[in-house]
């Protein structure tokens, strides 16, 4: 399955958009999870959605 993962910046600024793939939904949370950590993002405003709208990963 193909995952996006998006993060923002508090004036509502992209700062990354990263699409993926991952063989689930726990796979593509952890992925994500851990790209957010390496990039310094955890703090931000970030989602991860499946290529089927589902929403695996937010936080405001």
């Amino acid at each position: 399955m193909v995952y996006t993962l998006t993060v923002y910046d508090a004036s509502g600024e992209k700062l990354l958009e990263k699409t993926f793939e991952a063989s689930g939904d726990k796979e593509a949370k952890l992925k994500g999870e851990q790209w957010l950590v390496e990039a310094n993002y955890q703090d931000k405003t970030h989602r991860c959605t499946s290529s089927q709208g589902k929403l695996i990963l937010f936080h405001r």
